[in-house]
């Protein structure tokens, strides 16, 4: 688990510094201002779920399903938020409809809030800080 919780953090940062550089330069020319700004919510947050995992990577040794459930919590979650902005932010290029993909952007980020939270818990239950 701490493996995949590293790769996945280093997939997402990798992943996030090439959209974000598509997004600076590449889909300024055909995405809405409002649509480019959503583009790039996702990809800071996406940035913000890659530092996180490769930090609790490093510090959880994953002995506990609460450690575990952090890092997939985290990896679903910033999937969900991010991925799902990125389709909204296309639907008027690509002249489809994604708008059920609505909730899915909020239930990513409430994955990530549990993640945080369940974080927290753990700093606050360890006995040797």
């Amino acid at each position: 688990m701490k493996t995949f919780t590293l790769v996945a953090g280093a997939v997402y940062g990798l992943f996030s510094v090439i959209l974000g550089a598509f997004g600076a330069h590449a889909f300024r020319e055909i995405l809405e201002p409002a649509r480019l700004e959503s583009f790039e919510t996702g990809v800071r947050y996406q940035m913000y779920g890659a530092l996180y995992l490769l930090i609790v990577g490093y510090i959880l040794s994953f002995a506990t399903g609460a450690e575990r459930w952090i890092a997939l919590l985290m990896i679903l979650g910033v999937f969900l938020f991010s991925v799902s902005i990125y389709l909204l932010a296309f639907q008027g290029v690509w002249n489809v409809s994604l708008k059920f993909l609505g909730p899915v952007t909020p239930l990513g980020g409430l994955l990530m809030i549990i993640s945080w939270a369940m974080l927290i818990w753990y700093f606050v239950k360890m006995k040797n800080v």
